[in-house]
Parts: C-alpha cells; structure tokens; sequence
C-alpha cells in the first residue's frame, strides 16, 4: 500500500483515523474527500484492524492514491484503540494541522476550511497551541441525512466511575449561532480532534491503555503541554454513537478487562486520583513541562486525589473556574453508595416508601431521595437474601446511612441506620 510522502502544501492536514472492523469505513472516506475544500491538502493514515469475514465494503478504491495509507492489521493482532491511535501517529510528516477522527463521521461542506480558519482566529487571539475537539452531534446512518442533531455540542463533566476515570457528557452550546470563535473546553474527545500537527508527536496515545482513561488523560497532558482546549461554535461533523452492527474490540477479545483494569491502575497513577502515589515511569506518555496536573485542576474544576468537582464544573459553566478565596474548600465529591440491606430487616409486603438518606457525624440529613413503589418493587425483585439501594449525590462525604421504610398497613416502620 502507498507510503506518506511529507506533504508540502501549507495547510496540509494529517487525518488519523482507527477503524476497527467497521462497516462504516468507506462511507466516512467518502464524505471526508468529498466534503473537503482541498482534499488534495489531506494526507490520510488508518488503522484498518480488518477481518476477511467482514462483509461489507472494503476500502480497495482508496489503495492507488498516494495520500492515503492504510496500516492493514488482522483483527486477532488489533490491542485496542489507544495502541491503533499510536500506530498512526508514527507516521505523521510534518503536516501543519492534524484532524483525529473515528471511522463512523458524517461532515459539513468545506469542514476543512472551517476548521482551519476557527483554529488561525484563535492563534490570532494569542492562543499559541489551540486544541478544537468535541463530542461532535450524532447521526444515524439509517436514517441519513435527516436524523442529524444540527447544533453543536459541547462536553460536561458527567461522573467519576467506580474505578476513578471520569466521564462526559454532550450538551448543546447555547446560542452558537450569536458566537464568534470556538468556546473553552475542559475535555478532550478522541473522535474529534483538530489541532496543530505537532500534536501528533507532542501527545501522543499511550500504546498501553486500552480505552477507558484515555481522554481524560489526553486532555490533561495535552493542557501540560501548552495546548488551550476549546469547543467548535459550528457544526463540523457528526459522529455515529450506537456502535449498531459494529463489532468492537471487546466482542472479540476475551480477556479485554485484564487491560482495562491495568489502564485504570496507570491512570490513576498519572492522575493521583484517590491518592495514588504518582509513578514518574511514563516518558513522553506523562505530562509537558508547561503546565502542571494542579494547573489543570483549577482550570477545569477538577480534583483528582479525592474525585473532588466545583460547583463551577457541576453546574456546566463554560471554563476556566474562576479564582475561589477558600480554594482547598470548594470541591464537592460525586459520592455513589449501594446500602445493602438483609431482606429480614424489611419484613413488610406493603411498603409505600422508603426514605433513604445519607447523614453527617450528627445526624443530620446531607441527601435524601425516597424509593417510590415502583421503585421498592425493584429493589425487593430479587432472590438474594440482601437487597441493594444505589443512591448518588454531589457533596460532602457523608458518615451515615438512614432507610426508614413506610407500611400502608402499619404506618411508619423501625429505621434502619448504618455507617459508611
């Protein structure tokens, strides 16, 4: 297959793209040329992780031309997407910009020229290193073109999981079409991404992660590394979310939760979430040296060592945070709890509710959120002999557990308290 030539001309873009046995593939390099103002500005690198089972169509009408190069690689040699973004990023050749994509993207007329120009209006601005990154509105491919959200979206912080990685969120940019330049990001979307091409070399994706973690890892080392993250205030793309009739990594591999869990190990690591002990054995896979991880944290409103998020951040508004006078004292911890509870402790077949509460040291009600019948329904739906009720909140780090279960037939119930 063609190898990259450097490209030469002045906006020349090196897309990446990884592709995992996606029947999406070919219709993706097709509206990405021909929606481009310059596609002969583009020079195109895939990770076509294949399988010669696949039905659909294969991406041969694209061998001949000298701008694209497709790292064909068996499916069972494939080690998840971070390891297939970095094999593309080996082969970045002094493009100006660099655009990373998924396989399954849908774009505007002339996105090529729109980004380039939301990126230059930036750097313009003094923004040395502007980063345009999204996750970009859906569409469906059943139901094309007419089932594409045709507002920009931007990304709010949704959660930190069990296992310490955070997770977003798309919302739509309010009043986009009253903006005149990209809006500051906390987050970084590997699907979309937009940037200068040095990038590809500055901050490149760990080859030993495997999924979950690499955003939010991205976006702070790409913040260490000088780079500004924003939002596009245009419509640029759409990317398809459902994963329909796609095969993904994890269908294939049996064992994918062994990586994933080293993953999360490692990123907690870089991070310090809940924590960790920093490990200073990433090389150019850790942080830059023109920022800090604390510089990220009050840009973005975010704590790592105690899964800590401001008001500012929960509440969606755009960044950076602004200054706090009591800064180690403005965090909230998004607490997720499971109280357990033996099924002899609630003996009644009638309960109307149950109030479920977390409490501080004296007693006092930090959260309350009652199980409704249907609810309780749920929750006694099991034949375990320990029923579980989940509950979340965004606060202080509560002391006590309280479920005070309501009879139609006995009235208030014993309440039922433990600590945390």
């Amino acid at each position: 297959m063609p190898t990259n030539k450097p490209q030469t001309e002045k906006n020349s873009i090196f897309v990446q793209i990884a592709s995992y046995r996606d029947p999406q593939l070919v219709p993706t390099l097709d509206d990405l040329l021909g929606k481009a103002d310059k596609p002969q500005n583009l020079n195109i690198t895939v990770a076509w992780q294949t399988s010669e089972e696949d039905t659909w169509d294969k991406p041969d009408k694209y061998f001949s031309q000298t701008n694209i190069q497709f790292l064909k690689i068996p499916f069972q040699e494939a080690q998840g997407v971070c390891w297939a973004r970095n094999r593309v990023q080996q082969h970045y050749r002094g493009e100006k910009y660099t655009l990373q994509l998924d396989s399954h993207h849908r774009f505007v007329k002339g996105w090529d020229t729109l980004l380039i120009t939301m990126l230059e209006s930036l750097r313009e601005q003094g923004v040395a290193k502007p980063l345009l990154t999204a996750y970009v509105p859906s569409f469906d491919p059943e139901n094309d073109p007419e089932g594409r959200i045709q507002e920009p979206w931007k990304m709010d912080f949704d959660r930190f999981t069990p296992e310490g990685i955070i997770f977003f969120l798309p919302s739509t940019i309010e009043d986009s079409k009253s903006l005149t330049h990209p809006v500051p990001a906390r987050f970084y979307s590997a699907h979309f991404a937009f940037t200068l091409g040095a990038f590809s070399q500055e901050v490149q994706h760990d080859p030993s992660f495997y999924f979950h973690g690499e955003e939010i890892s991205i976006a702070v080392r790409a913040y260490t590394h000088g780079y500004d993250l924003y939002h596009p205030h245009r419509l640029v793309a759409w990317h398809e979310y459902t994963r329909k009739g796609r095969t993904k990594h994890w269908d294939d591999k049996e064992n994918w939760h062994v990586a994933n869990q080293y993953t999360h190990k490692r990123v907690k690591q870089l991070l310090g979430i809940d924590g960790e002990p920093f490990t200073n054995d990433f090389g150019k896979y850790g942080f830059g040296t023109q920022r800090t991880l604390s510089d990220y944290e009050r840009y973005a409103g975010i704590r790592f060592r105690d899964r800590g998020v401001q008001r500012h951040t929960l509440d969606r508004k755009p960044a950076p945070n602004p200054c706090v006078e009591d800064y180690d004292n403005s965090f909230f911890t998004i607490f997720e709890h499971c109280i357990d509870i033996h099924k002899s402790a609630l003996p009644e077949q009638d309960y109307e509710f149950l109030v479920v509460a977390f409490l501080d040291e004296s007693g006092a009600d930090l959260y309350r959120k009652d199980a409704d019948k249907e609810e309780v329904k749920t929750i006694f739906n099991t034949s375990e002999d320990w029923l579980n009720i989940w509950r979340k909140y965004t606060g202080p780090v509560p002391a006590k557990w309280r479920v005070w279960p309501y009879s139609a037939s006995k009235g208030w119930c014993d309440r039922i308290e433990g600590t945390l």
